[in-house]
C-alpha cells in the first residue's frame, strides 16, 4: 500500500519489505537527529493493523501469545510473539487495549497469515478479528514528542515513543501538523542503536526468543500454556540458546555497509575461516557512525574482533552468552 506522504518534498521510496513509505526525505542524519530530539514523526502506514474485539479478547489472546495479556490494563502497550510448535518465532505484535478493542500492528505483509491463524483458533470464544490495514495507518512519534494526538485516536505508548493508530484518510492532514517527517531509515537507525530486534530482520526460520533478548519484553515466563512454550521453558531452565544477538561498531573507513546476510568470522582467522554468524541489519547512525545488529554463535568470545567480509567490527554484548 503506497503512502500518500511519498508526495512530500524530497521523499525517496524505501525498498524491500518497507516499500510503500519513504526511506528518507533528503537528509538522513537531520531526520535522525530530529527523532532523537523528540521532534517530527515517522510514516509507518505500510505496517499491518489487526484488531480483536469481543468479551473474551484478552483471555483468548493470552492462550495464543507469549505475553501475559489476560489482565492487560487499558492503555498499556506491550509486545508479544506467536511461536511455532517448536518454539520458533512466527509473528511479532505490538499491541494495546483501549477498553473494548485490542489494536496491534505487525510487520508489513504478515497480517494475512496472522489473521488466518487467529481465525483458526477462535473455537467457541466470543471474539472477532479484523484486518484494519486498509483504513488505519500507523504513525510513530518519538520519545519526548509533544505533538498533538487527534481526539479518539488509539495510542500505543512505549519507552521509545508513541505509535498512533490513525485513520488512513487523515494521514496527509496530520502530517501537515506533526512535521518534520522522518523516513524509515532514520527510524531503523534508532532501532539498531537501542538493540531492538525486528521480525524478518533479526529472525530467520529457526530463531527462538532467547537469542534476541525478547525474554521479558515479549515473552512472559510465569504464564500458562501457549504454543511453543515447551521450547521456551527448556532453554530458559536447562540450557542456552545456540546464537546470540550482538551490536557491532563497524569500520568507518569503508564506503559501503555490509549488507544483511553478510557472513561474520573472527578477525584473526583466515579469510576462508569458519563462519560464526551474519549481519542482520546495518545502518549509518548520526552519532555512532556505521553500526549493525548481528547473530553470532553463542560460544564466540565477547571480546573477539570480527570481520564482516572485509569490514572490521567490534562487538557489544546484547544477549549474554
Amino acid at each position: 500500500m503506497k503512502s500518500p506522504l511519498l508526495s512530500l518534498p524530497g521523499a525517496v521510496s524505501a525498498e524491500g519489505v518497507d516499500e510503500g513509505v519513504a526511506a528518507h526525505y533528503g537528509d538522513l542524519f537531520r531526520e535522525q537527529r530530529a527523532l532523537a530530539d523528540g521532534t517530527g514523526f515517522v510514516d509507518l502506514s505500510h505496517r499491518g493493523v489487526i484488531t480483536v474485539t469481543g468479551e473474551d479478547r484478552l483471555s483468548w489472546l493470552h492462550l495464543l501469545l507469549t505475553q501475559h495479556v489476560s489482565d492487560l490494563p487499558t492503555g498499556q502497550a506491550t509486545e508479544a510473539l506467536v511461536l511455532s510448535a517448536n518454539g520458533h518465532i512466527e509473528h511479532a505484535l505490538y499491541l494495546v487495549d483501549d477498553g473494548t478493542t485490542v489494536w496491534a500492528h505487525v510487520e508489513p505483509g504478515t497480517q494475512e497469515t496472522l489473521l488466518a491463524y487467529l481465525e483458526s483458533m477462535k473455537f467457541f470464544y466470543r471474539v472477532e478479528v479484523a484486518d484494519r490495514t486498509a483504513d488505519i495507518a500507523v504513525v510513530h512519534l518519538p520519545a519526548g514528542s509533544i505533538a498533538e494526538v487527534p481526539e479518539g485516536v488509539v495510542v500505543e505508548e512505549t519507552a521509545y515513543g508513541r505509535d498512533l493508530f490513525l485513520p488512513r484518510a487523515d494521514l496527509e492532514s496530520y502530517a501537515e501538523k506533526a512535521g518534520p517527517a522522518a523516513g524509515i531509515l532514520a527510524h531503523e537507525a534508532l532501532r539498531v542503536e537501542h538493540h531492538r530486534p525486528r521480525l524478518g530482520f533479526e529472525t530467520d526460520h529457526r530463531t527462538i526468543p532467547h537469542e534476541l533478548g525478547w525474554i521479558g519484553t515479549a515473552v512472559h515466563l510465569q504464564k500458562g500454556c501457549y504454543r511453543g512454550q515447551e521450547t521456551v521453558a527448556r532453554v530458559q531452565n536447562l540450557g542456552k540458546p545456540p546464537r546470540r544477538l550482538v551490536f557491532l561498531h563497524l569500520d568507518g573507513s569503508e564506503v559501503h555497509l555490509p549488507a544483511p546476510g553478510t557472513e561474520l568470522r573472527v578477525a584473526d582467522e583466515a579469510p576462508d575461516g569458519r563462519k560464526i554468524g551474519f549481519i542482520t541489519t546495518s545502518v549509518r547512525h548520526h552519532e555512532l557512525g556505521p553500526v549493525a545488529l548481528a547473530l553470532v554463535k553463542r560460544n564466540v568470545p565477547v571480546d573477539a574482533p570480527l570481520m564482516a567480509d572485509t569490514t572490521a567490527a567490534a562487538q557489544e554484548v546484547v544477549v549474554e552468552p
